[in-house]
């Protein structure tokens, strides 16, 4: 993620932050896994942990934005150096709110099971938009650390899938409500979940534009395809 600069000990600080937010993202890849097991296996313990994680998520952050802060006022950076520490900036956040999403999960679990909700709930389908969010993640968080652009886009026009999915979970369950009415709330608390999912990836995609705003100084936020293509070439 980081470049060589006249000064050894900014490359060093660059280094240290930018491993702590590696580890950021592999604790909340985790979390995402953990509070999908247990929604699959109606595990309260495993929900409880994830629960339990979310305040060493919470404490990373702020660690993680004491440390930047300290960098810019010290080092008063410019240009790509400062678009660097702004977007490792954001991208703690995007990966603290996918921490939040996986607590929620868990949560969601937790009220699930005390409910007596039936296990034959299409929950076990969540499985599939899950592991594409948390790979989309993943494949956010290398790209990061490479600071590679042509996985960014990649990334970027992957997003769609879940989205795909999402829709056609959701589908599945308005005809679960209709055939069975008492399958309208658990059904809701399934539809809840999925949504948190979806919000997953859109936080990885977040990460993926931010990748293009470091190494090209474009913000694509809200740009077209074509357009984010034309800024990457």
């Amino acid at each position: 993620m980081t470049e060589k600069h006249l000064s050894s000990q900014f490359d060093s600080e660059l280094g240290d932050v930018s491993s702590r937010v590696m580890e950021l993202g592999g604790l909340v890849e985790s979390q995402i896994r953990q509070a999908i097991y247990a929604l699959s296996q109606f595990s309260v313990e495993v929900a409880q942990q994830v629960v339990a994680a979310e305040s060493k998520v919470n404490a990373m952050e702020v660690d993680i934005d004491r440390e930047l802060s300290s960098i810019i006022a010290r080092r008063q950076p410019t240009a790509r150096d400062l678009r660097l520490l702004i977007a490792i900036s954001k991208a703690t956040a995007n990966l603290e709110r996918v921490g939040d999403e996986a607590e929620k999960i868990a949560r969601m679990v937790l009220s699930i099971i005390s409910s007596g909700a039936p296990r034959s709930l299409p929950s076990l389908e969540l499985r599939v938009a899950s592991d594409m969010a948390s790979g989309q993640l993943r494949k956010a968080l290398d790209a990061f650390a490479r600071l590679d652009t042509t996985a960014a886009l990649a990334i970027l026009k992957e997003d769609d899938l879940i989205d795909r999915e999402f829709d056609g979970f959701v589908r599945k369950l308005i005809t679960y409500m209709m055939e069975d009415p008492r399958m309208i709330s658990p059904s809701l608390d399934l539809l809840f979940l999925a949504k948190a999912i979806e919000r997953i990836g859109d936080h990885a995609k977040n990460i993926a534009e931010l990748i293009i705003y470091i190494v090209k100084g474009a913000d694509v936020r809200h740009a077209a395809m074509n357009e984010i293509e034309m800024v990457v070439k």
